[in-house]
């Protein structure tokens, strides 16, 4: 086990640390009210701001402990926890990068069962904490903190601040013009704003390619049983995807582009998703195979295109980014060959609205033969007329 003293270092530097950050996420407050038995998991991409949070709430709370256990990596975080607080009487336990403790799911279970203490830990690689093979539901609370919406964003960057936005809102355009006028920074934001760590890195994709080897090389591996081998399929994939237009981006594309079974494709998407760098979305429609659609989650795909050839797919990766973002059922439209059908279909407080994405030259042919409520053009400009509408304003939903 760790030297106690040096952990104790770690977490004093993490006390210092938080009082670079004084603005907080929005998560932060409803984590801070938490009460009760129930443990708090926190899962979101690396360079989200997981660490940042766990520091405040370290710089915010009495008898409180933090521990990387990226750096610690204990081989019993049981018998960790039970010396600090036979020790030190620490009353929260704040552990960053849990899926980095062997066994965490049962030493999580005998800690909350046989000590009285409360912990709140974070996650890079959600199937660590969602796929569980043990039963923590009874125990553990899960949260996600994503990347900074397009409205927390400007907060962040330039101290503006600007109400919500519902999809009504957007629909029926009652926004303020405060709004509009914040259209300048979504391409800076697209370029890498959405991630909290380019508040400090003047080449945010420089880090964000650190991040994407990280999270192949030995984030994935601790959640999965892969060979050295496999791990090179994983990166070959992301430079397929990333280098290709999102038309046509599936499973079975893959399996044929990196030389891998279609079964082996959609295991290596599925890792991917749950650490954050791919999007997968499913088909709505009818006579159709259902083959999801692979999309990037922003701003991924800028390592592998520049910014002006990427930006059709960048479009429609925000999309996905924010109805992720708001936990809402979201699909994409799939026809016949040849047919012009919207990108999109999104369920919203029971309603329907169809949306297409991106270009000039989309109009109305595209929802032809559509008996949806509501149907939308998001274009990246500040337009609204017709069925137009700026499809930056979505960053305030």
């Amino acid at each position: 086990m760790m030297n106690i003293n040096e952990i104790l270092k770690l977490d004093e530097r993490a006390l210092r640390d938080a009082g670079r950050y004084p603005k907080k996420r929005e998560l932060f407050s409803t984590i801070a009210r938490h009460r009760g038995r129930h443990f708090v998991g926190i899962a979101g991409p690396r360079g989200v701001g997981k660490t940042v949070l766990l520091k405040q709430l370290r710089a915010t709370t009495e008898r409180s402990v933090y521990i990387s256990l990226d750096a610690v990596e204990p081989e019993n975080l049981y018998e960790l926890v039970e010396a600090l607080y036979e020790t030190y009487r620490f009353s929260l336990y704040l552990l960053d990068e849990i899926h980095y403790s062997k066994n965490f799911e049962q030493n999580l279970k005998k800690i909350f069962d046989f000590l009285d203490v409360r912990m709140i830990f974070t996650s890079s690689i959600s199937i660590s904490l969602f796929d569980s093979a043990h039963d923590l539901s009874r125990r553990v609370r899960l949260r996600k903190l994503c990347p900074f919406s397009f409205r927390e964003y400007l907060y962040f960057r330039k101290d503006i601040e600007l109400p919500r936005l519902t999809f009504g809102d957007i629909v029926e355009k009652k926004w303020r013009p405060e709004h509009l006028r914040q259209s300048y920074m979504f391409d800076s934001y697209l370029q890498g704003g959405i991630f909290p760590f380019a508040l400090e890195e003047p080449e945010p994709l420089d880090l964000l390619g650190n991040i994407v080897k990280k999270i192949v090389r030995r984030d994935i591996p601790y959640a999965s049983n892969l060979s050295l081998d496999e791990l090179g399929d994983i990166e070959r994939l992301l430079r397929f995807v990333g280098r290709s237009s999102v038309g046509g981006i599936n499973p079975t594309s893959i399996s044929r582009n990196i030389g891998t079974s279609r079964y082996k494709a959609e295991a290596y998407l599925g890792l991917l998703e749950k650490a954050f760098v791919l999007k997968i979305v499913m088909p709505r429609g009818v006579n159709v195979m259902k083959e999801p659609k692979v999309l990037m989650s922003v701003p991924f795909r800028l390592l592998y295109q520049e910014y002006e050839d990427a930006i059709g797919g960048l479009r429609e990766d925000f999309f996905a980014e924010v109805m992720t973002m708001l936990d809402l059922d979201f699909r994409y439209l799939k026809s016949t060959r040849g047919a012009k059908t919207p990108d999109f279909i999104v369920e919203i407080e029971g309603s329907e609205i169809i949306m297409e994405i991106g270009g000039k030259g989309k109009g109305r042919s595209q929802f032809k033969g559509s008996d949806r409520e509501k149907a939308l053009i998001l274009t990246h400009d500040i337009r609204s007329d017709g069925i137009r509408r700026p499809l930056f304003l979505l960053g305030f939903t």
